[in-house]
């Protein structure tokens, strides 16, 4: 079994040669996933099953960013939120000085290195990219601070709910939303109908991956008696980590593959472990 990108190199074997994988990545953000997957000698198929777009109005969020003196914690969970806040400060000409005083924590090694992209320290990086594990980190840091907590528009409010409890006032302000992006759906179904073309991977790296494909499908994508449809039935549905797993279930597909560590790099691991089983 190839364990990681210096064991593919070292060894030269394309590890995924002849395995068609379904990216479903938002456009901008599929490129990393594919590169590598397609360097390891899979057939990539790109078809967003989430966009990214602005919110209704940047307005709660700039009032924040007015007024970071008063905040003692910035929470960012994703790339996004970073990209989205970063936008604002420079639009209101605030600059990397004004998050100086503050304590930093991003939710994994991705949201990490776009912070640090920025020139800011980041403080506390969970030991797992969940909610649960900011949470752990953090609960014992918060008691009576001011914590700026900036993310998507839906998410779980597991942060800002069990920091409340630890004493903190978290307020939560909309960077982004995702989207079901429309012009999807009739490549989705058309690359699931055709059994020669039918991917054998399907990677979902959020809950919101997972919601929008069942979306996108419509009815083909649910199931029936508690099996997937047909067009499901020979495809392994691959979660980035617990949570998107979860999701999974709940839409009563289920997650074949895993990954251990909660990225990108994990997910592509995961996809060779069963590969190689």
């Amino acid at each position: 079994m190839i364990k990681s990108r210096r064991d593919a190199r070292k060894s030269g074997i394309r590890s995924l040669e002849g395995l068609r994988v379904l990216v479903g990545r938002a456009r901008h953000q599929a490129g990393a996933l594919s590169s590598e997957l397609r360097r390891l000698g899979a057939e990539v198929l790109e078809i967003p099953f989430i966009q990214i777009r602005p919110p209704r109005s940047f307005k709660p969020l700039e009032a924040a960013l007015k007024n970071l003196e008063s905040y003692d914690w910035l929470i960012l969970t994703s790339v996004n939120g970073v990209d989205a806040m970063w936008e604002r400060l420079i639009k209101l000409r605030l600059t990397k000085k004004s998050l100086k005083h503050l304590k930093i924590a991003a939710i994994g090694p991705a949201t990490k290195k776009a912070i640090e992209k920025r020139g800011v320290k980041v403080d506390v990086v969970p030991d797992e990219y969940v909610a649960e594990s900011v949470v752990r980190g953090l609960k014992k840091q918060v008691k009576g601070k001011r914590v700026l907590l900036v993310r998507a528009k839906v998410a779980r409010d597991v942060i800002p709910k069990e920091l409340r409890k630890a004493g903190a006032v978290v307020d939560v302000f909309e960077a982004y939303e995702t989207v079901v992006p429309a012009s999807s759906r009739a490549r989705l179904k058309a690359a699931l109908k055709n059994p020669n073309r039918r991917p054998d991977v399907i990677t979902f790296t959020s809950s919101s991956t997972a919601k929008n494909f069942v979306q996108l499908l419509g009815p083909a994508g649910r199931s029936r008696n508690g099996r997937r449809s047909s067009q499901l039935k020979a495809v392994c549905l691959a979660s980035i980590g617990p949570v998107t797993s979860a999701t999974l279930r709940d839409l009563k597909l289920g997650a074949d593959i895993e990954a251990r560590e909660y990225t990108i790099p994990g997910l592509v691991r995961a996809i060779i472990a069963s590969k190689h089983l």
